[in-house]
């Protein structure tokens, strides 16, 4: 570990904090209606958008409304990405003539990219075409994306509207967030990465000749336009195979430090839209402190462990930090904080091989996801499943002072803990219910790369990786077999919506409340008392469920890998 390291890591924070109260103020002023300085260009348009679907603007819908209109609009988004996969071989936009991709693969991707998990058992280059990445992935990186921060969106109403039948338009919402948020930052990111080094083309891939003398074929393609909105938009899906490790998805340094802090930014954003909204932007600085706190806590832990190896290392005369799979254009800290960055969001995307961290250091990773990916998470799903554990916590603290428990002005009451705890509660249904049915079923033991806790450690990974909605993956586990395609299939699609029905359904019940004043037995929320007693509930309940697998994992691997330190 070095000075220089955690100055990278502190200028992270500063940029994602000081980012957040001008995003938060933008983004509060396009849910709101308000106008913004796009709307004399973007305004037409999005007018032009409800007349051509018949969507009536100013009629809003109630919470179930509001859930079934992203339902559907999900299963439109699952049709389209299945039929161009199943239809690329005889589509457009394929210069290398990529073939029909299998069925069972096709299904999997499909589900993996409408959850913004963006899991992804094949290589890009070698099995898709241009036009399935543009039409199919890229599409679907913007809706998704809009998806998860309009559900947030929608709670955070819930919390700061009272008497109120309705949570918002889900047409509406969607269209403002591509029209006024995603596209705009996209258009200028895309730019900043082609200027970077990054391909942005529907040429055909290239051919060259090594200096051996051999012949490679270079892919290319729209690159850098997928790229942006896979960072912004936390799905984390890449073009090429390597992801962020390959030089044409992440060029430079300048890149990495760019795409690490476009992970972060819009996620950050919504604690501060939460604050407006509600009236009270300390409440959003609370929330924002809450995944401050585990954050700094994770890269801490996961930098230490990368810089200073394994006594298995030392042995070997291996000094100096475990670089096995790191970009020597990274080196450790970067690497580290883009593994700790991509998991706290449900990004996925990887400028290393978290397969070849250290056991400590590849567990924080997994540790972020099975903790549900709060910590800032996926654009608005990390907001909405903070939010389940605030109430949780406000509920613990209403028990301990013999009261009802009260949120910024509304009473929490049995419903709305009882749907938090049933949306948690799916996490580790099916991490645990796939990685057990996993470690017993021939075939699927069969994928594994490596024997022992660390083989094991790349299964629960890839079931984590799944439920959360994160997308990433131990690169030891073979996961393009049919027991995997259908089972992370189902662990994607239940990770996702099995958590939003239920956030849903609070978002309406509390918008139903009136609202009440703070009074004298008002537990505050926005000191450090409600932070610590936040992250003391998160570490709880992760604690509680998630630790007897971690321990037959990456413990008992560092245990193993350090023993020479033990006995």
């Amino acid at each position: 570990m070095t000075v220089i390291g955690w100055l990278q890591i502190i200028l992270f924070c500063v940029i994602i904090v000081a980012l957040t109260k001008p995003l938060g103020w933008y983004m509060t002023r396009v849910f709101d209606g308000d106008p913004t300085f796009l709307s004399p260009v973007l305004r037409p348009i999005e007018a032009g958008i409800y007349w051509i679907s018949g969507v009536d603007e100013k009629r809003e819908q109630h919470w179930l409304t509001y859930t079934v209109a992203m339902l559907l609009f999900h299963v439109g988004g699952f049709l389209i990405i299945y039929g161009v996969m199943r239809l690329q071989a005889v589509l457009p936009f394929n210069p290398a003539g990529q073939g029909a991709v299998a069925e069972d693969l096709s299904f999997n991707t499909a589900v993996s990219f409408i959850t913004n998990t963006n899991w992804q058992n094949y290589g890009g280059e070698s099995t898709l075409s241009y036009l399935t990445q543009m039409v199919g992935l890229t599409h679907q990186n913007f809706l998704s994306a809009a998806t998860g921060i309009v559900l947030a969106v929608a709670l955070i109403r819930g919390f700061a509207r009272a008497s109120a039948r309705t949570v918002g338009n889900f047409w509406v919402d969607v269209t403002r967030c591509t029209l006024y948020i995603l596209l705009p930052i996209c258009i200028i990111y895309t730019l900043f990465l082609v200027w970077q080094g990054m391909p942005q083309t529907l040429g055909a891939y290239v051919e060259a000749t090594t200096l051996e003398g051999a012949k490679q074929t270079i892919a290319v393609g729209p690159v850098a336009s997928q790229v942006a909105i896979k960072m912004l938009g936390t799905n984390g899906g890449g073009f090429f195979n390597a992801n962020a490790a390959h030089p044409f998805e992440n060029p430079t340094a300048l890149s990495n430090f760019v795409q690490m802090l476009s992970i972060f930014a819009l996620g950050a954003a919504l604690t501060n839209v939460f604050g407006r909204m509600v009236g009270n932007q300390r409440q959003g600085w609370a929330i924002l402190a809450v995944m401050g706190l585990l954050f700094i806590a994770g890269v801490g832990v996961c930098y230490w462990a990368e810089a200073n190896g394994t006594s298995t290392m030392h042995a070997l005369g291996l000094t100096g930090g475990n670089m096995e799979g790191k970009e020597v254009r990274f080196g450790i800290v970067a690497s580290s904080l883009f593994a700790v960055i991509t998991t706290a969001a449900s990004c996925g995307a990887v400028n290393a091989m978290h397969d070849s961290f250290t056991a400590l250091g590849g567990m924080i990773p997994l540790i972020n996801m099975q903790l549900g990916e709060i910590i800032v998470g996926g654009v608005g799903a990390g907001m909405y499943g903070m939010l389940l554990f605030v109430v949780l916590a406000i509920f613990v603290a209403g028990l301990m002072v013999g009261r009802t428990p009260e949120y910024v002005g509304k009473k929490i009451e049995a419903r709305e803990v009882k749907m938090a705890m049933l949306a948690i509660l799916v996490l580790p249904l099916m991490i645990l219910g796939w990685t057990a049915v996993g470690v017993v079923y021939p075939a699927a033991v069969a994928s594994m790369a490596n024997a022992g806790p660390h083989g094991f450690t790349e299964m629960l990974y890839a079931f984590t990786s799944g439920t959360a909605n994160n997308g990433s993956a131990f690169a030891g586990l073979t996961g393009n077999t049919f027991f995997y395609n259908l089972t992370l299939a189902s662990a994607m699609f239940v990770g996702r919506f099995f958590m939003i029905v239920p956030a849903m359904a609070i978002a309406g019940s509390l918008a139903a409340k009136k609202s009440i004043p703070p009074s004298m037995g008002t537990f505050p929320t926005t000191g450090g008392l409600f932070v610590g007693l936040v992250v003391g509930v998160i570490l709880i309940m992760g604690g509680l469920t998630f630790f007897p697998a971690l321990a037959l994992g990456p413990i008992v691997e560092h245990l193993a890998m350090n023993a020479g330190n033990l006995f």
